[in-house]
């Protein structure tokens, strides 16, 4: 069991464009996050980037950094480092700049680390008690950032739903830091996953410490098809369960229903059940239920039949062999070839419209980056379609031909 100052304790705020940059101030000061975090350590800012694109509620906002920059700094707080991950289906350097980061963290003087570039060494993880899923999923050995070791670190994650965890928080924001590109195959297991994630963050980690943004959150198919709301909410913890399930609670899920929640809350890694967690700050008993739900995209269900669904039994040969890339180009055709040229641009220009939206195009030059189909991706659905379902249609009548078992003589 965990033991930490800060334990079961969030803090939140309600905000406005006007007055965010204070109340993120507020905010930590409400929750005494230099408890959490030793400031004679550095500390590594773990930026959620869930698109290349400007999305509402999809990565982690300028104001949200910026805000949480400025009260370290004032504090005291010498070296902060922005940290990136890589991932197989978004460019952390175009999205650094498309979401306004690299403009914030430039402005205040961060060093800017990109994990997966060659000069941050990874390295293997060796667990001080046992984990529920990782060591299996990943026989030959769990490898993170070796610059990890000794840090703290803020969690910098946004209140939205998800295709495979219901919600998605500060627990799953370390997904994109703590594992490399093969982290896909956690996928099946994914709650298992980042509660393992936690454990092993309070192992290696000085400090653990998360703020939240909620002024846009999204609801449906997250993390990027979602449908926004303006909900002018922020939150803070150094508790990652226990803000994930105040995050989950707003959104009108029950947290211990929620099995990561409630597996981390079991293993004593941090307070899940609401009734057992103090807030501090905005009484979210007068927040109106916001009926949020969680829904899929024709990808993800696509993902699920492989993951859980009648094509587990090709999940090795179609997402850890030569052949993944499929899944790659599957997933960029159906958001930025797809759902974001039909969809997505026109729910993007209406957030513009919004005060929070406006706030966006504040930060940097004030362009707002849209972008229309990727091109490559189209010249790979061309040349790929018909290859591609000649491939997923034999591996449909191979299923089938097994399920009803070998001709009679």
């Amino acid at each position: 069991m965990a033991e930490f100052p800060g334990k079961g304790k969030v803090a939140v705020l309600k905000t406005s464009p006007e007055t965010v940059l204070e109340d993120y101030h507020k905010l930590m000061q409400l929750v005494d996050y230099q408890a959490a975090l030793p400031k004679d350590k550095d500390t590594l800012l773990k930026i959620n980037i869930s698109w290349d694109t400007w999305y509402p509620a999809c990565s982690s906002t300028p104001w949200q950094i910026e805000g949480a920059i400025q009260q370290l700094q004032a504090d005291g707080y010498s070296r902060l480092i922005a940290a990136h991950n890589d991932t197989v289906v978004v460019d952390a350097r175009m999205a650094e700049r498309n979401n306004k980061h690299l403009y914030v963290t430039e402005k205040y003087g961060l060093e800017n680390w990109h994990l997966y570039e060659p000069q941050f060494r990874w390295v293997r993880y060796e667990p001080k008690e046992p984990l529920l899923v990782l060591d299996r999923v990943y026989p030959d050995g769990i490898y993170i950032p070796e610059c990890f070791y000794g840090r703290n670190i803020i969690q910098f994650p946004t209140v939205k739903t998800h295709v495979f965890t219901t919600i998605t928080g500060a627990m799953k924001n370390a997904f994109g830091g703590l594992l490399g590109r093969r982290r896909h195959w956690t996928h099946s297991v994914i709650h298992e996953t980042v509660v393992d994630l936690l454990q092993i963050q309070q192992d290696i980690h000085t400090g653990v410490f998360a703020v939240m943004d909620g002024t846009l959150a999204g609801d449906g198919p997250g993390p990027r098809a979602m449908r926004w709301h303006e909900k002018n909410i922020i939150l803070a913890s150094a508790d990652q369960v226990a803000i994930d399930a105040t995050s989950a609670r707003l959104q009108g899920f029950d947290p211990m229903e929620l099995d990561f929640i409630r597996l981390a809350h079991e293993r004593g890694l941090g307070v899940g059940d609401p009734d057992q967690i103090e807030i501090v700050g905005y009484d979210i008993r007068a927040e109106p239920d916001w009926g949020f739900v969680q829904t899929n995209t024709f990808a993800s269900k696509g993902q699920k039949m492989i993951y859980h669904g009648w094509l587990k039994g090709f999940e090795g040969l179609l997402l850890r062999t030569p052949l993944v890339p499929w899944s790659y180009f599957a997933s960029d055709f159906y958001h930025n070839v797809y759902w974001y040229p039909f969809v997505g641009r026109k729910r993007v220009k209406s957030a513009l419209e919004n005060r929070w939206g406006r706030l966006f195009k504040e930060y940097g030059d004030g362009e707002v980056v849209m972008p229309g189909a990727n091109p490559q991706s189209v010249a790979i659905a061309a040349a790929g379609a018909g290859a591609g379902m000649l491939f997923l249609g034999g591996v449909a009548a191979a299923a089938l031909r097994a399920r009803r078992g070998p001709k009679s003589a």
